[in-house]
């Protein structure tokens, strides 16, 4: 089992920025990849970002590339998000996840773990 804890999130304002950390606790050997999906009011959760553990190749959802970045510190099992220009659409709950496997990140079956969540509000 991987355990994640999420922190960093809040309420903003349309423009401004926000960092979200993840920290992963457990059998770490079974990351392969990390990420961060998202869930707005009465919506799905759709994927943001990932990033491979060994290599750090990173992967974006299109309403992310250009605003968002996702990096990760090996020596922490930490995972981050930053996010720019935030938007009053960006709003929602942010989960951290994990794959211990390659596979596509966008399916949110293929998740093998996921954090409790943290809420991220973009007021206009």
């Amino acid at each position: 089992q991987v355990q994640l804890v999420e922190s960093g999130g809040g309420l903003v304002q349309a423009g401004d920025s926000l960092r979200l950390s993840c920290a992963a606790s457990g059998r770490t050997s079974m990351m392969y990849t990390m990420g961060w999906f998202r869930q707005a009011p009465a919506k799905e959760r759709e994927f943001v970002a990932g990033i491979t553990w060994r290599e750090g190749k990173t992967y974006y959802a299109d309403s992310a590339q250009g605003r968002f970045s996702i990096s990760r510190d090996n020596a922490k099992n930490t995972v981050y998000l930053q996010m720019n220009t935030l938007k009053p659409e960006d709003t929602g709950v942010y989960y951290c996840v994990c794959y211990e496997g390659p596979r596509p990140l966008s399916n949110a079956a293929n998740v093998g773990f996921w954090g409790q969540g943290t809420q991220v509000t973009v007021s206009s």
